[in-house]
């Protein structure tokens, strides 16, 4: 292997081994602490424009499978790790971690501690970061100048999302996904309850979302700052309270300031298959995969017709919200797993259930 290096905002350099892409990149580095799930991790939309760090020490030992993809194509900028698994060990093995990211050009570090760049995210926040070329000798004061100069794209909602529509058609109610860089398992739960599901890109109209007839609105999950898409936060003003709506991590974020709530950057995010929340409607706490950077300010929910139903149990930040009117509801981790427990999964039957309500409403009408 070549050698590789991981250059932070801060200065601090880390020396490695260089795998996937040969060439280098740019990013904000950040950490996840799921024990497994690293192919749904990299393949996450979510982390668009991220050099994503796995604490979990060795990653790769069962290799690339063709059922575990939470998107076709991989929107992160890099990967850490602490030892890469070269020979991996699984029936569904179709390829090594490292072939896999060579072949979608995503440069990829390992043989570094892992536990010192994690803490030092915990104390100082994310930063931003500099996988060098593999091979290459570096300055690293030029890079580290090069890093404070550099300005973290914020249109990272435009580059994962859908550019057209398209039908995951189904016999039962008709969903309108709204596609902000959804995870294939939202859709993939949707379809199991035969939804007749419309994919729609992030800055469609309310007006045209509307005209499809949809018996639900589902707002999925995605990268980046909520307040960098406001023609997606006038969308959902406008559909709240016209029909049933269900939003997931970003979409959970869009029905909170369409309702009049502010959000703020976390120091360092909540990535992980480890989480645990507390259901304050069931009293029941589940564990939850979550992947955001990014959160709802409860005080600013005061004055806002919504309630917190979920709150997370290891800083008390807030994991899900009703509306107190209308049929809408959204938590910010994923209920759906993938990777992750499925302790949440019943949120699904939950819209379900809506849509059910909403139509017997409208049947009595009628």
């Amino acid at each position: 292997m070549k050698m590789r290096y991981l250059i932070l905002e801060d200065g601090t350099v880390f020396k490695g081994n260089a795998f996937g892409s040969e060439e280098g990149t740019i990013g904000e580095v950040i950490f996840t602490t799921g024990m497994t799930g690293y192919q749904e991790s990299i393949s996450d939309p979510s982390n668009c424009g991220q050099i994503l760090t796995f604490t979990y020490p060795m990653v790769g030992n069962y290799g690339i499978n063709a059922d575990d993809f939470e998107s076709i194509d991989l929107a992160l900028s890099g990967v850490v790790i602490r030892e890469l698994a070269e020979q991996p060990s699984n029936f569904r093995s179709n390829g090594t971690l490292s072939e896999f990211l060579e072949a979608k050009k995503v440069p990829g570090i390992e043989g570094i501690d892992t536990r010192k760049l994690t803490r030092i995210i915990r104390e100082y926040g994310s930063l931003k970061g500099k996988l060098t070329n593999a091979g290459e000798e570096v300055d690293v004061e030029k890079i580290v100048a090069e890093l404070k100069n550099t300005e973290i794209p914020r249109n990272e909602v435009e580059q994962v999302s859908t550019t057209r529509p398209y039908p995951s058609p189904g016999r039962g109610k008709r969903v309108v996904l709204v596609d902000f860089g959804m995870k294939h398992g939202i859709l993939r739960e949707l379809n199991k309850r035969d939804c007749d599901i419309i994919v729609v890109p992030y800055n469609t109209p309310a007006k045209e979302i509307l005209g499809m007839f949809p018996d639900g609105v589902m707002l999925s999950n995605g990268p980046g700052d909520p307040t960098d898409i406001p023609e997606a936060v006038e969308m959902v003003k406008e559909i709240i309270g016209q029909v049933p709506t269900f939003g997931v991590c970003l979409g959970h974020q869009l029905i909170s300031l369409a309702s009049g709530a502010t959000s703020f950057k976390l120091k360092f995010g909540h990535r992980g298959g480890n989480h645990p929340v507390k259901d304050l409607t069931t009293g029941r706490t589940e564990l939850t995969s979550q992947n955001h950077g990014y959160a709802i300010d409860a005080d600013s929910l005061a004055n806002t017709d919504l309630e917190i139903t979920h709150i997370a149990l290891n800083d008390g930040t807030i994991e899900g919200v009703k509306h107190k009117k209308f049929p809408v509801f959204s938590v910010q981790f994923h209920p759906e797993g993938s990777s992750g427990p499925e302790d949440s999964v019943h949120l699904f039957d939950q819209f379900i259930e809506l849509m059910n309500a909403e139509s017997k409403k409208e049947s009595s009408h009628a």
